[in-house]
């Protein structure tokens, strides 16, 4: 699929990205197949918790042009450009170069031959100090915009230098790639001893790693500032919900009072058989209510969206981009035909009981241009796993097998497997669809596998 992606992001949790251009408009489902045996419905995991707790939305500007931070580097300068529009130059340039360094870092350690891996890292270093260079080149006097720089320098040499730390501590093990791990080594010496001889973080700073951490966290939330959208979640059904509740507590009440005086023209003083009496009634309200307006709400908001993101921009405030979110269990027989016929190419011992779980994102720009330099915006959308393992068995099994007369054992973990559907629609109403299998144990995903769609599916 070359429109939209789905990768994963951590241990586990997956992430669906995709650009939109201005005035667009996309639109992609996820049909998430939950094998029984996982533990998961909506009585253990409901929606609404579902969401609030593992889904998250993220969209910023995006440009593929990773390596050149477009016309930012000629704005930061506070000679070109208004003076008020320095922060926010500044933080464009300042993002690119950090999606920059993550994204080539994990291309990089993709490689595990020696031969292929040295030699792009010492590329992707020329390439970073080449732009640290480039920002570091204006260094405006004025001291409030100056705090803005130290910030963004702070933070970014500081990443650098634990990114290309981290590549050389997973890196292929050889002894003929010693001066490329000494430049390596020495190119993130120097970034240290640069923000040192700045005076950035003090001692007591440097000296905690929780605290160091934490500041750069807060840095990195600073610089993107104007390039990350803010975002507002509303609820559509909260009212709905509202008058399903009065509804049905306003028909049961009326039903328990017809009890209630049926009973008290039965018995014409207060005795005991009264009060049972009425002691049923009203236990059979408090039972009986939550369960059937629970039945009414889920029938009455089937096919509904439930929830509205606004994305706006957090100089301008002005709104950028709406996404309107679906997230509910289905039938089988609430599956699209198309969707349907790819979970049914499965082999036949991979076909097991399952929940279905659709979510559903429709997302409309509102804006007809972006910032100059930028055609796209980019947006991501996490989702979290953990709460689909909480139920899995724990532990490891044994395999034993026969060595001539020598028995030998091996441990083996428990895996799991999730079969996902994702398609995808632009505004021209084309559709690609694509199934993944995901296996997974309790503490990480192994594998996204794609399945090739067959000619005629």
């Amino acid at each position: 699929m070359n429109k939209i992606h789905l990768t994963q992001d951590e241990n586990l949790s997956l992430r669906v990205s995709y650009q939109l251009l201005p005035s667009d408009h996309q639109r992609f489902d996820l049909y998430f197949s939950l094998p029984d045996e996982m533990g998961i419905s909506a009585k253990t995991l409901t929606e609404e918790h579902y969401f609030h707790s593992s889904i998250q939305s993220h969209s910023a500007y995006y440009s593929d042009q990773l390596h050149l931070p477009l016309v930012r580097s000629r704005f930061i300068s506070q000679k070109k450009g208004e003076q008020n529009d320095y922060r926010l130059n500044l933080n464009l340039f300042s993002y690119q170069i950090r999606i920059a360094l993550d994204t080539d870092i994990k291309q990089t350690l993709k490689l595990k031959d020696s031969e292929e891996f040295y030699p792009k890292a010492i590329e992707l270093a020329e390439q970073i100090s080449g732009l640290l260079k480039k920002l570091r080149r204006y260094t405006p006097p004025d001291k409030k915009l100056k705090a803005y720089f130290d910030n963004a320098d702070n933070y970014l040499s500081w990443r650098v230098e634990q990114a290309f730390l981290e590549l050389l501590s997973r890196a292929p093990k050889s002894s003929d790639f010693t001066s490329e791990r000494v430049f390596i080594l020495t190119f993130c010496r120097s970034e240290n001893e640069y923000r040192a001889a700045n005076h950035y973080n003090s001692e007591l700073t440097l000296s905690d790693p929780n605290r160091i951490t934490n500041k750069m966290r807060l840095l990195q939330r600073l610089i993107e500032y104007g390039v990350v959208f803010q975002k507002d979640i509303k609820n559509l059904n909260k009212n709905l919900n509202r008058m399903v509740r009065g509804s049905v507590t306003a028909v049961i009440m009326a039903l328990v009072m017809v009890l209630v005086l049926n009973a008290r023209t039965n018995f014409t003083e207060v005795t005991i058989a009264l009060v049972g009496m009425l002691g049923v009634i009203y236990g059979l309200r408090e039972i009986f209510k939550d369960d059937l307006t629970r039945i009414i709400w889920r029938r009455i908001q089937k096919g509904l969206p439930k929830w509205r993101v606004i994305f706006s921009h957090s100089v301008t405030k002005s709104k950028v981009a709406t996404q309107t979110l679906w997230l509910e269990y289905i039938r089988n027989k609430d599956l699209p035909e198309k969707v349907d016929k790819l979970l049914q190419t499965r082999r036949q011992q991979n076909k097991q009981a399952a929940q279905l779980l659709h979510f559903r994102s429709d997302t409309k720009v509102n804006v007809k241009e972006f910032l100059p330099g930028y055609d796209d915006i980019q947006q991501r959308i996490y989702f979290n796993l953990t709460p689909f393992i909480r139920f899995l068995k724990k532990g490891e099994g044994r395999l034993y097998s026969l060595d001539n007369s020598k028995i030998t054992k091996q441990a083996v973990e428990r895996r799991y497997q999730i079969n996902l559907v994702l398609t995808h629609t632009d505004k021209d109403n084309e559709q690609q669809m694509q199934r993944f299998k995901i296996t997974l144990n309790r503490s990480t995903i192994i594998n996204i596998e794609p399945i090739p769609v067959r000619e005629g599916e």
